[in-house]
């Protein structure tokens, strides 16, 4: 049970932090955006950004 407390411990780690970043993420341009989404694909490599909205 250790093992899976840690996994889940992990997991909700991740979450938090993914929600921090999406949220700098809708202000930020140029290379600071880059950034963010560098962090993004190193926590979760299968994210895709959002599509933006009139492009």
């Amino acid at each position: 049970m250790v093992e899976r407390r840690i996994e889940l411990d992990r997991r909700y780690a991740r979450k938090k932090k993914m929600k921090k970043i999406k949220e700098k993420l809708e202000s930020a341009t140029g290379e600071a955006r880059e950034k963010l989404l560098y962090k993004m694909r190193r926590l979760s490599p299968f994210w895709t950004p959002p599509k933006e909205e009139g492009k």
